[in-house]
């Protein structure tokens, strides 16, 4: 089945960097777009908002105007592979970072699985 295994949150200071990675396996990852989406810690539910995302062959990428200039999705198709690199980290970046799988090679903000997500906490 589907599995989407994030790791690299944690507790960073305001400007600091972190890196998240998520190991994908159970479906063929270069056929589908891939993103990362936030639940913020303040807002109860399930809802997940888009940070970036990234199609399947690498040439479209997504952010929210947020992180723009601050975060770079990337994946490694070879390796079954997606990566977040989160630098000049502020605090209202906090939160919990999910992998998620799109439906479609090239469609964003319409995925169907995600992984049990990894905290990140910016704080001084």
């Amino acid at each position: 089945q589907v599995q989407l295994v994030e790791s690299g949150g944690g507790l960073a200071q305001p400007g600091g960097s972190l890196r998240l990675s998520c190991a994908a396996s159970g479906f063929p990852f270069s056929a589908y777009a891939m993103s990362w989406a936030r639940q913020v810690t303040q807002n109860p539910g399930p809802n997940l908002d888009l940070v970036a995302g990234l199609y399947s062959d690498g040439k479209y990428t997504y952010y929210t105007d947020a992180v723009k200039g601050r975060f770079t999705i990337s994946r490694d198709n070879a390796k079954n592979m997606l990566y977040l690199e989160m630098n000049d980290l502020r605090p209202e970046d906090t939160g919990t970072y999910f992998c998620v799988k799109e439906r479609s090679a090239d469609y964003l903000n319409f995925f169907d699985t995600w992984g049990q997500g990894t905290q990140v906490t910016v704080s001084s």
